[in-house]
């Protein structure tokens, strides 16, 4: 997919937003506030003293960052936790208030959409799929639009206070707008939308950006602001890489790179000779049907056909286990080039490519290995398992708060929430039970 600069002045207008689109903040802020609540969300319940530890700030620096934290409702104290015999309330723990408070992360795929709810510790508290509408982008932006307000109207007990969307093709996060050539998406607006329909912050990113933020922010391996290169390759239907630098996923303003068009050879998947054509979910399937391990006519859509295919594998059957064996094969040699292009400090792979036949992950290391020239390095394996788009759609609607808590809530409690939704705001101790959804 070639990457094109959006230029403004080819925008179609749209009706002013009175809401925020929010440029995503895919990075591990040094900011005192997001140091602490970092600290005790990836800890708490903990001490400040231990926070000061934690985070090489101040005592003095911590309390007055978790007063204001408490304040802004993001953090509450337990009283209850305290030692025994201590005085005063720095000794009271803290843990992130996340009862009250949900975010929306929607990942609007080629052919489905994921519409998740995420607390404030980043845990899922629940996920659906829809089919993405394939229309004109007004039409389609409208349905998801009063899809995602439906699903936010049955949280009753949580107040939502930010919405993520992970999208391919090319995006411009300050503006949140999309060229997606496989949805015919040109100029296409969907922070502006979804920001006006919700009324909420919206930001916007690139679905692969979107996963590596997830690994760096969710991921609990432990980064630090100022760390090592990572270096991440997603596979699934499409292909697509991102780098994290120095505790930030590298957007360039123009768009992502792409990897669809790297060299790859291979008689069983067939293709076109480029990477994207050969390992996708399409390029698998096509291959099972000639081999006929799959019927040439079925009902449903491709992930039930994936299904298939991986299950008639594990049964043993020896075409299926040398074709999924050969997309890996496939993979291991891309990822090698790409490491040795870039030579990252660390190395991670996602996307049910790799995620939903963890059987093949063998053939994917030792490709990888026979392949590259530099001295060994570990791949890693994505945190998230088959779940990584819902974790990338949820980063992008907690990266705002998580990089600068006091005024990503000052944004997200400015919009009318309360009326939208039905909602009212519980107090910062209170404890609002989950809601099913």
């Amino acid at each position: 997919m070639r990457s094109t600069t959006l230029h403004s002045h080819t925008r179609k207008p749209v009706p002013r937003s009175r809401y925020h689109v929010v440029a995503p903040s895919l990075h591990l802020s040094d900011a005192a506030a997001a140091s602490v609540l970092r600290a005790v969300r990836l800890r708490g319940p903990i001490g400040r003293d231990v926070i000061a530890t934690a985070t090489s700030l101040s005592i003095a620096t911590v309390n007055r960052q978790v007063i204001a934290l408490v304040e802004a409702g993001l953090l509450r104290e337990r009283a209850d936790l305290a030692v025994a015999g201590a005085i005063g309330r720095p000794r009271v723990p803290v843990e992130v208030n996340h009862e009250p408070f949900l975010t929306l992360g929607i990942h609007i795929g080629a052919r489905t959409t994921n519409i998740v709810a995420t607390d404030l510790l980043g845990r899922t508290l629940d996920a659906v799929e829809t089919p993405t509408p394939l229309s004109a982008p007004g039409s389609a932006l409208a349905s998801l639009a009063d899809g995602a307000l439906r699903y936010l109207r049955r949280w009753h007990r949580r107040r939502p206070l930010w919405v993520g969307v992970a999208i391919g093709g090319v995006v411009d996060g300050t503006a949140g707008y999309v060229d997606h050539p496989r949805l015919g998406w040109r100029q296409a607006p969907v922070g502006p939308v979804l920001a006006e329909a919700l009324g909420l912050p919206v930001s916007v990113a690139s679905h692969v950006d979107a996963m590596a933020g997830a690994e760096l922010l969710l991921g609990m391996r432990r980064f630090a602001p100022n760390s090592s290169t990572s270096l991440y390759v997603y596979a699934r239907e499409t292909v697509g890489y991102a780098l994290v630098i120095g505790g930030r996923v590298h957007s360039p303003a123009s768009g992502p790179g792409t990897i669809a068009n790297l060299p790859a050879q291979s008689e069983l998947l067939g293709g076109s000779g480029q990477l994207e054509s050969t390992v996708s979910d399409e390029a698998v399937l096509a291959a099972a049907r000639r081999l006929r391990i799959l019927p040439a006519v079925r009902n449903g859509g491709p992930a039930s056909a994936m299904t298939e295919l991986i299950k008639a594998a594990r049964n043993g059957n020896q075409q299926a286990r040398e074709l999924l064996a050969e997309r890996a094969r496939v993979l291991g040699e891309a990822v090698a080039l790409l490491r040795d292009l870039l030579n990252p400090d660390d190395l991670v792979v996602g996307g049910q490519a790799f995620t939903e036949y963890p059987e093949g992950m063998e053939h994917v290391k030792a490709a990888f290995a026979a392949r590259s020239v530099l001295p060994a390095r570990a791949i890693q394996l994505t945190a998230f398992g088959n779940r990584v788009q819902e974790a990338g759609a949820g980063i992008v609607s907690l990266g705002g708060l998580y990089a600068d808590p006091l005024g990503g809530m000052r944004r997200a409690l400015g919009g009318p929430a309360r009326g939208a939704f039905g909602s009212s705001l519980p107090a910062a101790g209170a404890a609002a039970p989950d809601t099913s959804a």
